[in-house]
């Protein structure tokens, strides 16, 4: 399972009655293809995974999973806070054809580490799919931390982590741990650039939802060491990544799908929509500044 380079984390898009909106989320998934993206993680925290009901997450996985037709990787967000109900979860994402895991945390609970050893590896030895770990401890009040990754990566069903701490400390540690079948990937957008010069195989980005090409232009040229290269499509991708800063994810990435015909920007509650003021019109002109990248690169 090689999944590195530019990842998209998707958003769910809805309709404005609140429904699934299949046909956009069809549209995002080309977008994405046609962008450049390696690999695709359906019903993570970016796309409301725990909005979704039971029906709704088959159902969006199963479409996903039909439209790639494995060209890319499909990755599932299988979290949960109870090791049980992610092993059952990451169970049925196999049944749906899904090809990895994203296993976040367990989130409120806040387990010790020897807690989240014992559950990631109950996770990936009897939930049947490649497990990335998936650390983001601003969401899930628990850190795990590289010790505890350390003995976690020597299991041939993990195969990485999403990692979401983003110090220059924490970067190194993981850049440390990476192996032969062990993948370290950023998974903070406004560092990235740092973190795939530094060691990182690629990202799992939001951003890439409205500006797949660019962003796998930073990833190629960061994971290739071109520093000059990346710093420049860094660059590119500054506004839009600061635009995206004026709201909890994925509340600002979704005002950015009408401009792009991809869908609405409605979210579940308890998110809201993004008013349509001054910050709306910043992820607007972001986006616009981005039309121009093929002249610029």
């Amino acid at each position: 399972m090689n999944i590195r380079g530019s990842i998209c984390a998707l958003v769910t898009p809805f309709a404005a009655d609140g429904a699934l909106d299949l046909a956009a989320f069809g549209r995002l998934l080309d977008f994405q293809i046609e962008g450049g993206t390696e690999a695709v993680v359906v019903a993570g925290s970016t796309g409301e995974a725990h909005m979704l009901e039971h029906d709704e997450y088959d159902r969006l996985l199963a479409f996903a999973v039909e439209r790639v037709a494995g060209r890319i990787p499909v990755i599932a967000g299988t979290g949960e806070a109870a090791t049980a109900k992610t092993v059952a979860l990451t169970r049925r994402a196999r049944a749906l054809g899904a090809d990895a895991a994203l296993v976040v945390a367990p989130y409120y609970v806040r387990p010790t580490q020897e807690g989240l050893r014992r559950h990631f590896l109950e996770v990936a030895g009897h939930g049947g799919l490649p497990v990335l770990l998936y650390n983001v401890p601003g969401r899930t009040a628990c850190d795990l931390l590289p010790e505890t990754v350390a003995t976690l990566r020597e299991h041939p069903a993990i195969i990485g982590i999403k990692e979401a701490v983003a110090s220059d400390e924490r970067i190194r540690a993981m850049a440390e741990l990476v192996g032969p079948n062990f993948v370290y990937l950023s998974g903070d957008d406004a560092t990235a650039r740092k973190a795939m010069l530094g060691g990182a195989a690629g990202t799992i980005s939001v951003v890439a939802n409205l500006a797949p090409k660019a962003f796998r232009m930073l990833c190629d040229a960061a994971t290739q060491g071109d520093r000059q290269a990346a710093e420049r499509y860094d660059a590119l991708l500054e506004p839009l990544v600061q635009a995206l800063n004026c709201a909890p994810n994925p509340i600002a990435v979704k005002a950015g799908l009408p401009a792009l015909g991809l869908g609405s920007a409605v979210p579940r509650l308890p998110l809201i929509e993004l008013e349509d003021g001054p910050d709306r019109a910043r992820i607007r002109e972001a986006l616009a500044g981005l039309a121009s990248l093929a002249d610029a690169a």
